[in-house]
């Protein structure tokens, strides 16, 4: 069993539509596990996928991303 890392991404959210948005494209990856902090802007997402493949479908809701590391 592969090992699940958490990692903090920063999401430009705004709104509920944004971390909507955020939950949407996160759900369509399958075996994630994620958290979504609206007011700190802040995603945590708890998955044994490349940061790189999180990282680009986090942009894919248009909006700023910035990786914090592993929690």
């Amino acid at each position: 069993m592969p090992t699940r890392n958490k990692h903090e991404f920063e999401v430009a959210m705004t709104c509920e539509g944004c971390s909507g948005a955020v939950t949407r494209i996160l759900n369509k990856l399958g075996d994630v596990k994620f958290e979504i902090d609206l007011p700190k802007k802040l995603v945590w997402i708890e998955s044994d996928k490349d940061v790189d493949v999180l990282m680009e479908t986090l942009k894919k809701c248009g909006k700023e991303v910035k990786y914090n590391g592993t929690k």
